[in-house]
Parts: C-alpha cells; structure tokens; sequence
C-alpha cells in the first residue's frame, strides 16, 4: 500500500457521501492541511489527501457515539494503508473516540483544522469578497466573538493550537492562505 493521494481520495468519499455541505467541508480542511503541509515542508498531496478523506464516516455515522469508529472498515477495503486511517481516525480524539491521539504534525493539523476552517467558511461568507483579502486580524475578531458560527468548537480548536505548540495566527494564516488558493473550487 502506498500514501494516499488526493486524487485518490476524490474517488473514494463519493462512495460514502453524497451530501454537498460535506464535501465543501471536504475541499475546506483539505485546502488548509495543504498550507500546513506546506508550512512543515512535507507531502502536500498527501495532507490534502487526508483532509479530503476525514470525514469519511460521517455522512452515515454522524453521532459522537459512531463518527470515526467506521473509518477503518471503509478504507480497508480501498487499499488506504494503516498510517492514512490512523491519521483520520485522530481528529476526533477526546470528542468521538479516546483511542487515537494525534501525534504527528499531521494529525495534529488535522485535528485543529477541521473546526478553524469551519469559522472562515462562515466568515467568508459574510463578506462581499469572500477569501479575497482576509486577514488574520479581521479573522481574529469574528473567532473572539463565541456567538459567530457557534457550533465549531474553539476549545477543539485552541486545544490543536496548543499541540502544534504554534502560535494562534500561523496557524490561522496557513488555513486562510489555503483556502484562498483553492477559493474557486470551494465555490464562495
């Protein structure tokens, strides 16, 4: 079995998912694991990949009870080598599952990325020109304010940070530039 590949990862998840939100949330997590792959100096192919696939599982298994635990009986049999499942598995350690800690910077990206892209999206959104020009300043005012986009989770969030043992606005530059370069394909 070799790495996953985000080309890869485009033809398993519609296997599982057919929901648009979820793949825009996709094309999300796995734009920013390319900018922190990026910033690590590692594979970046290869992050984006693992964004693309995170949430493999949810569509059918959405509860905190089921989310991550069916990842491994859906991409085993795809060929996604045991280092790729682990590395999804991690980013719902200490919310769905206790089993797998992220360890590496790219679990640990992963897990703090999955919510902070979560809050740009939404502010994206709001703004006339999207990703176009958002800065880590603007960003950092909306992220303070616990009423916008109120159900990612910046504890989750704050607790990635922590483990990245990064600074708060690297981090949330890597997820602007990210999905700034790949704003066309995530349609806002």
């Amino acid at each position: 079995m070799s790495k996953l590949t985000l080309e890869r990862a485009k033809e398993i998840l519609p296997k599982h998912t057919t929901e648009d939100h979820l793949f825009v949330h996709a094309a999300c997590v796995s734009a920013a694991m390319g900018a922190m792959a990026d910033y690590y100096g590692e594979d970046r192919d290869h992050w984006e990949a693992i964004g693309w696939l995170h949430d493999v599982d949810y569509q059918k298994y959405p509860s905190t009870e089921e989310h991550c635990h069916h990842v491994r009986e859906l991409l085993e049999p795809e060929g996604v080598d045991e280092a790729d499942i682990r590395s999804i598995i991690s980013h719902g350690y200490g919310l769905t599952t206790d089993e797998v800690k992220p360890e590496s910077n790219l679990e640990k990206s992963l897990f703090t990325v999955d919510e902070l892209t979560g809050i740009i999206h939404a502010y994206a959104l709001m703004r006339p020109e999207r990703m176009d020009g958002m800065s880590v300043k603007s960003f950092k005012k909306k992220y303070k304010d616990l009423k916008f986009a109120a159900k990612c989770n910046r504890e989750v969030i704050n607790r990635g940070i922590e483990m990245l043992n990064l600074d708060p606005s690297v981090v949330m530059q890597c997820c602007i530039d990210g999905m700034t370069a790949h704003k066309d394909e995530l349609s806002f």
